[in-house]
Formats: structure tokens, C-alpha cells, sequence
């Protein structure tokens, strides 16, 4: 171990990973390490056992759930937007040779006590139970007015400079009801609070776009795709990508001590005793707990069912957004589904995962309004866990962390802070003008 790298990744997780992979093909000499003896860190797949060990403590699940190797449970569940930033990424890597995707069935949202249908195109908003027929009308024009916008096309701007107008001023002008907002907001645009509706309407109109593309895209019934056997199969895909470009991965290297000099610049990582030297180290929260503070919690419900979630019209994979003004709450609610049909569970079984940011400290009665919307469960666990941000300066110490995983069902703030970080670490913006359809034949 004793080499010199310019880079050293500490942690399997998601971000980490995609990192470590966008380096490696970038040709920077990549050591990754882990101090767990699997993938994934605090984004790792459970099998059944794995998943009773974890929140009943005992060896052995309930057998009437089926073989435990059937079961591939995601911690961090997310679907990925069909032609968002991730899928992007993963293309510009060349990861995709190693994974297969699957569109996800269905995209809901919870407005006036209902789970709804997320209707995305004029077409859709016309037949939309959301709303009245007035107010279809005018959702199908703004609808029309977001898919025909061209940001260098100054005739489709109907005379507004979006960078200027706001999100309320530029729905104002549509005349669109306070629901109609909600959903639009949270359930297309995918914010997670409603500061946007004060800031530049240019974000949510693109926001809208990318929704619309990426329904587009796979002629299905939702803008999200997931992969085969679930996300546990992204940082070994990473980790078969980075030892094509000569990266090295190292599981089960306990400690991994970050090392620095007089300056506070980091020199190495230390673990068993033997110390690899590198000019930059990128890391979770975990490896350098001194570096990071704590925003917030996360409160999740993980339940096994024997059917899909009620009133998603059998939908076998399915995001449910709960936006925060419905529950009189500070931030969304999500709910997320995913069953045997994408290779995540035995055959006839549903994980769904209920998660928002805890604004109390009882996860059963928080998420309940989530939780309600799933019908019967054969099993459900809770838990919380913490949310951490760096708070170093990368240009005085060259340590790179990514912020915790925060509650949202879809990978876009995930991938946000990836790009970002790429950005910090390599001085360039990534280039993710990719020939999407590199990746449609093995999503089909």
C-alpha cells in the first residue's frame, strides 16, 4: 500500500463512487477505500438478514418472506430522472456496459387527501382528476408555454426574461391555483420547499423540462428509471470501471486515518499501519467527523409488502411526493416503492421506504400521513439518522466531503453535489453532452 496516488477515495457510497469512477477516466491515479467489508456505506443494498440484523438485531428473518437472497433493499432508495445529470454521468463514464435498467412504473403526488397521477404535458393536464376543468386550461397553456421555451429563442420567452421573473410572478401571469403550484413545484420541478416560487423562474422552468424529456424518453408512465437489482449494483459497477483504468479498491481497511502536515494539507491515509501517500483526499462525512457539522435528521419507514401502494393504478414502481403545505410541514414527504419485477425482492413482494427531514423526534408519527397511504404491511421498521455538510476549506487542506444523503426519492441533489465536487477536486466543469441513446438498449 505504500504508494503515492494523486487521489485517495475513502467510502463505497454512491457519490463516492461516481467520483472515484469520473476520476479514473479522467486518468488520475485512484486508490478507494473502505473501512466496511461491503460496497455502499451509507448507501449500501440489504439482503432480508442483513436488514433483520440491522433493526431487530436477531440473525434470522420471519421465513414466510421468502429467501433472504431475493432481497435487495436499498438504504438510500432513489430513481433516477431517464435524461437527468446521473443518467448522464453514468453514459460519460461508460458504467452503463455493467448495468441494466428498468422505467419506473408511476409518478404520484398527494394533493387534497388523494394520491394523484403527476400529470406532466398539456395533453395529461386536460385529463388530470388534479383539477377543474378551468383550471386544466390554464395548466395546459403554461404546460405548453414550458415545453415550447427556448432559452436562445427570444419568441418563446412571451416577452418575460426568466433569469429576472420569479417562479410566483411567472404562474401569476397563468393564473394557476394554489394546488395546481404545489404539485407543479414538488412533484415536477421535484423542489423540496417552496423558496423557489421567490427565486428566478428559469430553474423550475428547466426543472419542468427535464421532467417532460425524461417522461418522453421512455414513452412510460414516469420520468424515472432504476436499475436491475437495485442501486447496490452502482458502486460495483464503479469499482469494475475504476480497476479498467488502473484505480485499486480496498474493502475491510479498518480506520483509515487521513493524514496531514504543519499546514493542515493532507499527505496520506493510514490504515493497518501502513500509510499511501496522496495530494487529495474525497471522502463521506464519517472520515472526517471534526470537518463537518450536522443539519439535520432524516426520519425513514422501510416496509415489506405483499401488493403495490393503493390508488397507483398497480404501479410495480412508484414515487409518491407529499409536498410539505398538504401536511402543514416544513419540508416533502416521500414515498418510494419498488418490487420483484425490479429484481429487489422475491416474487410478490413490495419494498416501499417513507422518508422526510425529522422535525421531531418520533419517526412513527412523523411519517405517519406516508406510512397510512401504504395499506397493509407485512413488516416496517424505523429509524432516524443524521445529516452531516463539510465545513473545511478544500483549497487550504484538499479534503473533498460529500454531504449526507438527504430524504428525497430521486437522485437529483445527490448528483448536484457530485458535479460540484468534481468541480472542486479537477478546476473544470464536467461535459455531459452524451448520446443518450448509448444507454436506451439496456434500459429497454
Amino acid at each position: 500500500m505504500d504508494e503515492e496516488y494523486e487521489v485517495i477515495v475513502l467510502g463505497t457510497g454512491l457519490k463516492e463512487c461516481i467520483l472515484s469512477g469520473l476520476l479514473s477516466v479522467d486518468g488520475v491515479k485512484v486508490l478507494h477505500m473502505d473501512r466496511n467489508d461491503y460496497y455502499g456505506g451509507e448507501s449500501t443494498s440489504l439482503n432480508l438478514n442483513q436488514l433483520w440484523k440491522k433493526f431487530r438485531g436477531e440473525e434470522k428473518a420471519p421465513e414466510h418472506l421468502g429467501a433472504s437472497r431475493d432481497y435487495n433493499v436499498d438504504m438510500m432508495p432513489k430513481f433516477m430522472m431517464g435524461n437527468g445529470k446521473l443518467v448522464r454521468t453514468l453514459i460519460h463514464t461508460d458504467v452503463t456496459k455493467y448495468l441494466s435498467f428498468k422505467a419506473v412504473d408511476g409518478s404520484y403526488v398527494f394533493v387534497k387527501g388523494k394520491v394523484q397521477k403527476v400529470p406532466a404535458t398539456p395533453m395529461e393536464a386536460l385529463k388530470s382528476p388534479l383539477m377543474g376543468i378551468f383550471e386544466k386550461r390554464r395548466a395546459g397553456k403554461f404546460f405548453s408555454f414550458v415545453q415550447e421555451y427556448d432559452e436562445k429563442d427570444p419568441k418563446t420567452h412571451n416577452g418575460m426574461d426568466l433569469t429576472r421573473v420569479t417562479t410566483k410572478e411567472l404562474i401569476a401571469k397563468f393564473g394557476l391555483d394554489d394546488n395546481t403550484i404545489d404539485f407543479i413545484g414538488h412533484a415536477v420541478a421535484l423542489h423540496t420547499n417552496d423558496q423557489h416560487l421567490h427565486q428566478p423562474a428559469f430553474d423550475t422552468v428547466m426543472r419542468m423540462k427535464l421532467y417532460a424529456e425524461s417522461l418522453a424518453r421512455f414513452q412510460g408512465t414516469s420520468p424515472y428509471i432504476y436499475p436491475l437489482y437495485g442501486l447496490g449494483e452502482l458502486p460495483q459497477a464503479f469499482a469494475r470501471l475504476s480497476a479498467v483504468y488502473g484505480g485499486t479498491y480496498m474493502l475491510n481497511k479498518p480506520e483509515c486515518k487521513v493524514e496531514f502536515d504543519d499546514e493542515g494539507k493532507v499527505t496520506g491515509v493510514t490504515s493497518e499501519g501502513e500509510t499511501a501517500k496522496c495530494k487529495k483526499v474525497v471522502c463521506d462525512p464519517s472520515y472526517l467527523p471534526n470537518k463537518v457539522r450536522k443539519i439535520g435528521r432524516v426520519a425513514r419507514a422501510i416496509a415489506i409488502m405483499s401488493h403495490p401502494i393503493p390508488n397507483t393504478n398497480d404501479s410495480h414502481s412508484v414515487q409518491v411526493i407529499i409536498p410539505q403545505k398538504q401536511l402543514a410541514r416544513k419540508s416533502d414527504m416521500y414515498v418510494f416503492c419498488c418490487s420483484y419485477s425490479h429484481n429487489v425482492a422475491p416474487k410478490g413482494k413490495f419494498i416501499a421506504f417513507v422518508s422526510t427531514d425529522a422535525e421531531t423526534d418520533n419517526p412513527q408519527t412523523e411519517l405517519k400521513p406516508g406510512t397510512d397511504l401504504l395499506g397493509p404491511v407485512d413488516e416496517i421498521f424505523f429509524d432516524m439518522y443524521d445529516r452531516y455538510e463539510p465545513v473545511n476549506e478544500p483549497a487550504l487542506d484538499n479534503c473533498f466531503i460529500s454531504t449526507s444523503y438527504d430524504a428525497t426519492t430521486h437522485f437529483e441533489t445527490t448528483v448536484a453535489d457530485v458535479l460540484n465536487m468534481y468541480t472542486l477536486i479537477t478546476g473544470k466543469q464536467l461535459d455531459l453532452s452524451v448520446d443518450l441513446s448509448a444507454a436506451s438498449a439496456a434500459e429497454e
